[in-house]
């Protein structure tokens, strides 16, 4: 019985695999037509660096500049996005030590001398405009600091190879990788290859290891070694919508800058011919009466431009411009008249968590990397223990918190999750981009100086001291140090 089930089973099985080398199934969309010819007829199979090669991305690059340069929108886009991205600055939390709290302070001061956020922010803007943007770490000893560590700024075409093409397995349009696929070596250029001082020395670089070398872009295919420009898939509708803008102001303007046109149904004659010259133009004196030769009759021409469709026209071409970069319409046009509060709310809540998954990846690519460095060259100048240093590298970033639409129900939802202890008060502040000790410290002090003012005034007023307030978030406590609290209430007082 055990053999012939096995010869059963091996005749069904082989029966199925006949029948499935019989059948075929397709995709409609796999197949080639003339209806869809021309939608896909520039399809490659590149790989993710080749699709990205040197002269790709440049010409990518070079017009995404030029539109950020020349468009208002595009530039404005930029703008907010890395604004709203890094915000004035980004609080380095440590713990709760003195050792710590010592060390933000040092690191606080040392990212206003060498002006770090406003190269952060640069750098996003770069890698919204470029796709990616590199940075050195030098020794700059003009820095007011003691820690002389800076940041230096490289546009991305500033690193690439001697030669277009692959001399080497390991090199990739600039990088170097070793064994792992880890980027090991960078090629820096000696100056900007389109710097007219550099032109003798345009191809001249030198390899720096990739510990001294921040990349931050976006791989968004397997293998990509450098990045493109963001505005990519909306770059041409920001020229379109630029000529088109440009056109319209134009023709509107044509239309304005006549005063009137004269027509006729008479046959041409030799008065007719003469009006009828483009070049002829009648000079009219205000408060005047006109008379026309008989036969013809004088209007206003009528503007056609801007159409009762333009506005509407460009908010769907600005949505489709910002889309890629899942920023909502009232912010990239920065209007918000067609906007009601649950509208305004929901598109933010898509463009919140695309800068949240950002500012993910600025923490990994840039700021771990600085602090790490900064605090190799702060605890060698402090003579810091070993101990105290391994300490010191447990940290977070705190970014700037983005202000609520409606700051009164914002307010009123902390109060409640604060009360109910579903929200601490150092989260309280992170999401505002504040060190909760230091604001803790700060309300102490002022509440300690209120307190002392207060009670001098009661004092000479020959009433007993005021109570001490309560903390933020928690029970007003308004019963008098002096009150008896276990009094119980009298019938007739209920």
């Amino acid at each position: 019985m055990p053999t012939a089930h096995k010869f059963k089973r091996s005749v069904y099985d082989a029966d199925a695999i006949s029948k499935r080398t019989v059948l075929r199934a397709a995709y409609d969309i796999a197949r080639t037509t003339d209806e869809n010819a021309n939608l896909w007829k520039y399809v490659d199979s590149l790989s993710a660096a080749e699709a990205n090669n040197p002269a790709v991305r440049q010409t990518i690059r070079n017009r995404a500049r030029y539109e950020v340069a020349n468009n208002s929108y595009a530039d404005g886009i930029v703008d907010t996005l890395a604004a709203d991205t890094i915000g004035a600055e980004v609080q380095l939390q440590l713990g709760d030590t003195d050792a710590a709290q010592r060390a933000e302070r040092e690191f606080e001061r040392w990212a206003h001398a060498t002006r770090l956020w406003s190269k952060v922010r640069t750098m996003r803007r770069a890698k919204i405009v470029d796709g990616e943007v590199f940075a050195q770490l030098v020794t700059n000893r003009k820095i007011a600091h003691r820690v002389k560590l800076d940041l230096r700024l490289l546009e991305c075409d500033m690193v690439e190879s001697w030669v277009s093409g692959a001399t080497r397995e390991d090199e990739i349009d600039g990088i170097r990788f070793d064994a792992d696929g880890n980027p090991s070596e960078y090629r820096i250029l000696k100056n900007h290859p389109g710097d007219s001082r550099g032109w003798a020395t345009s191809k001249a670089g030198t390899w720096t290891s990739a510990a001294y070398v921040l990349h931050y872009f976006a791989e968004s295919r397997p293998g990509q070694v450098r990045g493109v420009s963001e505005l990519l898939p909306s770059l041409a509708l920001f020229g379109e919508l630029r000529l088109y803008t440009k056109a319209v102001i134009n023709a509107a303007a044509r239309a304005a800058e006549l005063a009137a046109v004269m027509q006729t149904t008479l046959m041409p004659d030799q008065v007719a011919a003469e009006l009828t010259d483009p070049l002829t133009t009648i000079e009219a004196p205000r408060n005047a009466i006109i008379s026309l030769p008989e036969g013809w009759t004088l209007s206003q021409l009528k503007a056609e431009q801007p159409t009762t469709t333009y506005g509407m026209f460009k908010r769907e071409i600005i949505n489709e411009m910002a889309r890629p970069l899942s920023m909502p319409f009232n912010v990239a046009a920065c209007d918000s008249s067609s906007y009601n509060y649950a509208s305004g709310r929901l598109d933010h809540q898509t463009y919140d968590r695309s800068i949240e998954v950002e500012r993910a990846e600025i923490r990994l690519a840039i700021l771990d990397r600085i602090y790490a460095a900064w605090l190799a060259e702060y605890s060698a100048i402090a003579g810091l223990p070993q101990a105290q240093v391994d300490a010191l590298r447990d940290h977070e970033w705190h970014f700037s918190g983005r202000g609520h639409v409606d700051p009164g129900k914002e307010a009123s939802a902390d109060q409640t999750r604060l009360a109910n202890g579903t929200l601490t008060r150092a989260r309280y502040w992170a999401k505002h981009g504040a060190d909760w000790k230091r604001e803790d410290g700060q309300w102490i002090k002022e509440m300690i100086e209120r307190e002392t003012m207060w009670n001098e005034a009661r004092k000479a007023a020959g009433l007993p001291p005021a109570p001490m307030p309560s903390a933020p978030g928690a029970p007003a406590n308004n019963v008098a140090p002096d009150e008896d609290k276990t009094k119980e209430t009298k019938p007739d007082e209920e």
